[in-house]
Formats: C-alpha cells, sequence, structure tokens
C-alpha cells in the first residue's frame, strides 16, 4: 500500500512541473502587449528560468541526501506556486524576469530529483507514465489559460487559477512527505531482461558528452514548438488566441497520450527503437506544421503527429542512462542531461524569438526539423558508441 501511495504521489509531482511549462507560449501574445514588449522580450523570462533551474538541478542530489526526496519535491511544488501567484499581481515585466527566478528553482529541483528517482527505482514503464503526468501538467495549463483568455480576468487570471492549483498540489505533498522517507521503491522490474543492453564499465568520454546533447536537441525541437506555436499560429497564420491555445493543449495532450500508451509496451520494444521511431514521427510532424503553403488548414495537425513522435523520446533517454553507463556516473551524467535540457528549454526557444523578429516566425518550424535530424544522428552514434 505504501509502495502504490509513493508512486502516486511520484506522479502527482510530475503534475506540478507541467502545469507551467505550456502556460507561457499561450499567455504570451496578451502578456507581451499589457507590458509593451517586443516578441523576443520572453527570452529573458525563460534564460532566467533555465539558469536557476540548471543550478538546482545540479545541487539537486547534495540536497536530497541532506534532506530527503519528499522535502525536495514538496518544497520545489511550493516554490513554483508562490512565483505562479507573483506573476499574476506582477506590477512591470521586470517582476515577472524577477518571479522566473523561483519558478526555475522548483522546477530544476524537482526535475533531476525525481527522474534519478524513478531511473534508479522503477522500469521503462514507469518512467514513461511519469512524464505522461508531466504532460496532463503541461495540457491543463494551456486549457487553463485559454480559457482566462477569453475571459475579462485575462491572462493574471490564468497565472492565479495554476498558482492555486500547485499551491493545492504542495499541500498534498507536505502533508505526505514521510512517505518518501520510508523508500518503499523497488528495483526496475526490467533491470535483467534478456536481449537488453548492460552498462559499459568503461564508457567512451565522446558518449558522456553525447548523451546530454540529446537533451539538448530534443528539448530545443520540443519546448521551442511548445513556445511559439501559439505565436505562430496568431500572428502569422491568422487564428485567434483562443483557438491557438486549444492547438498548444493538444500539442502536449499528445505527448501526454503518448507516454501512457507507450508505457505499456515500453519494457517490450526497447528505449533505444523508442527513440529512433519517436523521432522520425516528431520530424513528420514538424515538417507538415512547418509547411502551410503545401498543407493548407491541415497543417495544425501537424502538431498533434509531433506530439506523438515526441512522446517517447525524454523519458526513454533518461531511462536508458543507467543502463549505457556504470553507476557511479549516472547521478553525475542525469545532472549533465537535465542541465542541457534547461538550457534546450530557454536558450534555443529564446534564439527562436530573435529569429522570428528578424527573420519571420515562418522560420521557426524549419529549424526545429532540422534539430529532430540532428538528434537522430547523434542518437544513432550514441547507441553506436555504448
Amino acid at each position: 500500500m505504501a509502495h502504490t501511495a509513493l508512486l502516486g504521489l511520484v506522479y502527482l509531482s510530475f503534475i506540478s512541473i507541467g502545469l507551467p511549462d505550456g502556460m507561457l507560449g499561450v499567455a504570451w501574445p496578451a502578456m507581451r502587449l499589457q507590458m509593451d514588449q517586443p516578441l523576443a522580450a520572453v527570452g529573458a523570462i525563460t534564460m532566467t528560468m533555465t539558469a536557476c533551474s540548471a543550478a538546482a538541478s545540479l545541487l539537486a542530489g547534495s540536497v536530497v541526501l541532506r534532506i530527503g526526496t519528499g522535502a525536495v519535491v514538496a518544497g520545489s511544488c511550493l516554490l513554483t506556486a508562490l512565483g505562479l501567484l507573483g506573476f499574476a499581481v506582477a506590477p512591470s515585466f521586470g517582476w515577472l524576469v524577477a518571479l522566473a527566478i523561483p519558478l526555475g528553482v522548483g522546477a530544476g529541483a524537482v526535475d533531476a530529483s525525481l527522474n534519478h528517482f524513478v531511473s534508479a527505482h522503477y522500469s521503462s514503464r514507469h518512467m514513461n507514465w511519469l512524464h505522461g503526468f508531466w504532460g496532463v501538467g503541461a495540457t491543463t495549463g494551456p486549457l487553463v489559460m485559454g480559457a482566462a483568455l477569453a475571459s475579462e480576468g485575462g491572462w493574471t487570471a490564468g497565472a492565479r487559477s495554476i498558482g492555486l492549483m500547485q499551491l493545492g498540489l504542495a499541500l498534498v505533498l507536505f502533508a505526505t512527505v514521510s512517505l518518501w522517507s520510508r523508500q518503499t521503491a523497488q528495483a526496475p522490474a526490467d533491470a535483467d531482461q534478456p536481449g537488453q543492453p548492460s552498462a559499459d564499465r568503461n564508457p567512451p568520454r565522446l558518449a558522456m558528452w553525447l548523451a546530454p546533447l540529446c537533451f539538448l536537441f530534443y528539448v530545443s525541437a520540443e519546448m521551442g514548438t511548445g513556445l511559439w506555436a501559439a505565436s505562430i499560429l496568431v500572428t502569422d497564420r491568422g487564428l485567434s488566441a483562443g483557438d491557438a491555445s486549444v492547438w498548444v493543449s493538444l500539442y502536449f495532450g499528445a505527448i501526454t497520450v503518448g507516454r501512457f500508451a507507450v508505457g505499456l509496451v515500453a519494457n517490450r520494444v526497447g528505449n533505444r527503437r523508442l527513440v529512433r521511431l519517436g523521432i522520425v514521427v516528431a520530424m513528420a510532424g514538424a515538417l507538415l506544421f512547418a509547411l502551410p503553403a503545401v498543407f493548407g488548414a491541415f497543417s495544425p495537425v501537424g502538431l498533434v503527429i509531433m506530439g506523438l513522435g515526441c512522446a517517447p523520446i525524454f523519458p526513454s533517454l533518461m531511462h536508458e542512462t543507467a543502463r549505457r553507463f556504470p553507476p557511479e556516473v549516472v547521478r553525475q551524467l542525469i545532472g549533465r542531461q537535465m542541465t542541457c535540457a534547461y538550457a534546450g528549454s530557454s536558450v534555443v526557444p529564446a534564439a527562436f524569438g530573435l529569429l522570428a523578429t528578424w527573420a519571420g516566425l515562418q522560420t521557426v518550424m524549419p529549424v526545429v526539423v532540422v534539430l529532430l535530424l540532428i538528434l537522430l544522428l547523434v542518437t544513432y552514434r550514441l547507441d553506436r558508441l555504448t
């Protein structure tokens, strides 16, 4: 019973990570007009969050050893709740940048600690489902924000609503923090399956750097699309803010549904095959969305196809880390991978904003296609090395 309850808390924690992730891209067209900011100014928010997330992820391991995983997760959820509630009352753009600090610290600490916890104690099925619950949060955030934008409250009402949801999750996590100290998680069920790759005791140095680069390229493509899809649909293709928020929610929803579905077969198919298949499908979807002149009104469906392709990539790459590399380097590598993931979630999407300002929003998705192609080549090389 305690084991099941702990697993439920792990899933609940990843909902809290996902809630703010899809919100900013949907809200930004309205936010920047109210704050009188240029299109690329969102980069100041996302890069601040990235720097804080990266620092928190690198320090998370030592903090967990001192106060425990449960306390780190609950405290991180509280930080993100306070940051979002602050967004709702921020009087100027500078305050939004400052409030990105607790949002980044909270996301980084819980992300790194939970990814290591699940990769060490649970199977590939649970890793995919874990990130599926991130998608539950990432899908809910844009829907809540879209409804708020269509109401009199506007984006501030959306930030306040999502902040209150986070606060409720934090209270649940604080009330159940003692469950984490019992360490009832079990070893991965698929740890010794025949035909699965085993960790190389002396991995090539190149592999130690290619593994984090995979996360840089993948998260750049996934979050860059999530951040700019609404602006592309509103500014470049003439959709309303409400309709654009629906398509962004469908994108994150496809990632969510895909991860739950992949979890059913992950232990049988294997992480590496899932990664390759996912990249190819995501590339097809990104290309469809990138070519409205060719596919017309059907092109936004590419977001759904891309989301389905993205579904297995991050969790399968993360779970494979403990199988490619020996235990003594896994914690270090996961920290390095999360740092690259945070760079991919903000620095590159922020660069997309500069690109869009200079060359137009229609240039963003072709770059996403190129990033996915590079990811396919890098993962192929990494598989050969390990």
